[in-house]
């Protein structure tokens, strides 16, 4: 296989990899997204944060953002909370229900990949681990261009 051949595998894998993550999704809670699981996610991770602030870290339009929390609170997954240090400011926190479903996806994900990656010898998949990390963590380069 070649540089490009591998590139574009890789690419097409990913893109599979993303559909089945979409869908599963849908099945554990169908009138939430993927994107929605992964804002719940982050903001327990964070222990809460502004709207704004999770539009900034997953580089999504702010209404993108706006319509995901607007489902979340819906569900009552998410709360509103004024920031204790600035009372204009509101804090997207967990509900205990929120909590619960995102713990109850947690480990149904865990599941599943310990189920596919069963078979998988240990030095690969500490190697595809490694790899998943390096990819992830690739910044495109600062081309200086602030506008």
């Amino acid at each position: 296989m070649t540089a490009a051949e591998a590139v574009e595998a890789i690419q097409r894998e990913m893109t599979v990899f993303a559909r089945r993550a979409r869908a599963s999704a849908g099945r554990m809670h169908p009138e939430l997204s993927l994107v929605s699981y992964t804002l719940l996610g982050h903001l327990e991770e964070r222990g809460g944060c502004r709207a704004t602030d999770l539009a900034a870290h997953y580089a999504l339009d702010k209404s993108t953002v706006s319509r995901q929390v607007a489902a979340l609170e819906r569900a009552g997954l998410i709360e509103r909370r004024l920031d204790p240090d600035d009372h204009r400011v509101q804090v997207l926190h967990l509900t205990g229900t929120g909590r619960q479903l995102l713990a109850q996806v947690t480990e149904s994900r865990r599941a599943a990949f310990r189920e596919r990656l069963a078979d998988w010898p240990e030095e690969d998949l500490e190697r595809f681990a490694a790899y998943l990390i390096r990819y992830n963590a690739w910044t495109p380069p600062d081309d200086g261009d602030d506008a």
